[in-house]
């Protein structure tokens, strides 16, 4: 692995960041709460550390696999790392260790959070929270695809290692101009959700951030009450649709908003995504007018209905104490943690397209029982899978189950009851951002332990990056031919001189 490429490209990364980090100073001198100058001291820290590794090493033009793992795995820690310090320097979080957790929260959107109020963190906390989230929910690392060509360095491994689901869909031959029409639908919808927002009666700060949130299936809010702040029903309607939207494939959002609907209706995940989202909303609404949790059908579709896709698309925001809900009501939306939103859409989880070929797989096997002698093809939206496809989905369920078994024993071990200690793990892992119980909705992560801290931390990443990345790291096989670093000022040897060095004894 070229080391020095590595440095390279997280050293632009960190740029971008540093860029980033001043945006809220805007919004700080606007409402007066007294913040920028921490905004600007964490992005002059952020550039320079940026500039510096972007200017000391020589990079190849190309990067393989391994460096596409090793930018986006150390981008993603280096991204919380650098933007947790606007939180620990402003003292609004005074351990560094919760301001990671809230930073790499919001990269990651999982939306969980160690701050019982957020109202006293001021506006342009509260706007860089939100933006924290609205970046992570395409990806940083995409972004800067987009402007990668212009460094001559090429990003496809970049790419693939940052887009979540087992499979790419390239929208053009080039992989610059797939992430500008990605992000362009990206800012599309958030732009949308904003003026629908504000035609409800929402402020314009409070419309973007939560916008940003939405679209990210981040879940911050600017309130500690979430949506159900603004006892709004229109705000309910609003944000329940968008986040529809953003858990569904951003490529198939491209091809309706061309006019191509046909392969979008055809399309199996969604149809899959779709289906569940309708049936858990109906289960949801039957369950609590029956238990008397709401006294009106119209009360309880419009809460049964927001909670259950913001669980489905691992947004996280809340409009009511799900965790007072019926026992089968509470089952039911954690096993909708697990599923998260369609594989290209921002949400995390282990995505419909994987449970969906799990159970063709399954119904496969069991067919074979009955017919050994039957030979039978998986097939999604009428096209073979390739086996290696259904190996690497497969090995995902295997690992995810794996590491989720393996947090779930170290948090409990901390001392943290069962029920807070595995849906905290779930939340985390699949970037939902509330469990139940210690961590339900209407609580937070401020009182778990650090180890148990550090760990949910370890989940959000892995979870965001769909641990294969993350994981791929911790094979000792990986580092092998591991290159030191070339510095800028030390030429390359030429042709002749290389030669002369091997032909050395």
């Amino acid at each position: 692995m070229r080391s020095g490429t590595v440095a390279v490209l997280l050293g632009w990364l960190l740029v971008f960041l540093g860029a980033a980090l001043l945006v809220p100073v805007a919004v700080s001198i606007y409402f007066k709460d007294g913040s920028y100058p921490f905004f600007i001291l964490s992005s002059l820290i952020t550039i320079l550390l940026g500039v510096a590794l972007a200017g000391l090493f020589r990079a190849d033009r190309e990067i393989g696999n391994r460096e596409g793992f090793a930018v986006v795995a150390l981008g993603w820690i280096a991204a919380a790392g650098l933007g947790a310090l606007p939180f620990y320097l402003s003292g609004a979080v005074p351990s560094y260790l919760d301001a990671y957790f809230e930073a790499m929260s919001g990269f990651t959107t999982t939306g969980s959070t160690i701050l019982r109020e957020v109202e006293p963190l001021g506006p342009s906390l509260l706007f860089w929270r939100a933006l924290t989230q609205w970046l992570g929910g395409m990806g940083i690392i995409v972004l800067s695809l987009a402007i990668l060509p212009v460094l001559g360095i090429g990003g496809m491994q970049l790419f693939q290692a940052e887009m979540p689901g087992p499979t790419k869909d390239r929208l053009s031959p080039r992989i610059q101009d797939t992430a500008r029409i990605l992000w362009g639908v990206y800012v599309l919808l958030t732009l949308a959700e904003t003026v629908l927002l504000r035609l409800g009666g929402m402020g314009l700060f409070d419309a973007v951030c939560h916008s940003f949130a939405t679209m990210a299936t981040g879940g911050f809010s600017t309130r500690t009450a979430s949506v159900a702040a603004f006892h709004s029903a229109w705000v309910d309607g609003v944000v329940t649709v968008f986040m529809v939207l953003a858990g569904i494939n951003f490529t198939l959002h491209h091809r309706w908003l061309t006019g191509h609907l046909r392969p979008v209706w055809r399309n199996e995940e969604l149809r899959f995504y779709l289906g569940v989202g309708l049936a858990a909303t109906a289960i949801c609404t039957l369950v609590n007018v029956g238990s008397g949790t709401y006294a009106d059908w119209g009360a309880s579709f419009r809460y049964g209905a927001f909670q259950s896709w913001s669980i489905l698309t691992t947004t996280g925001f809340g409009t009511a104490d799900f965790d007072r809900w019926a026992p089968v009501c509470r089952l039911l939306l954690v096993t909708l943690m697990f599923l998260g939103g369609m594989a290209g859409s921002t949400g995390g989880g282990i995505k419909h397209v994987r449970v969906l070929l799990f159970w063709k797989f399954t119904r496969v096997q069991v067919r074979r029982l009955i017919h050994p002698r039957s030979v039978e093809v998986i097939k999604l939206d009428g096209r073979p899978v390739p086996d290696d496809v259904m190996k690497g989905v497969l090995g995902f369920l295997a690992l995810y189950f794996a590491v989720f078994v393996a947090a779930s024993l170290v948090v409990t071990w901390t001392g943290v009851d069962l029920v807070t200690g595995t849906t905290a793990v779930v939340a985390t892992l699949n970037n939902i951002g509330p469990g139940l119980a210690g961590v339900g909705p209407l609580a937070n992560f401020a009182d778990l332990p650090a180890l148990a801290k550090f760990v949910l931390v370890i989940c959000m990443v892995g979870g965001r990056l769909e641990l294969y990345t993350l994981a791929v790291l911790l094979v000792p096989g990986y580092w092998k031919g591991l290159r030191a670093p070339r510095f800028r000022w030390r030429r390359p040897p030429g042709p002749a001189e290389g030669g002369r060095r091997a032909a050395a004894p």
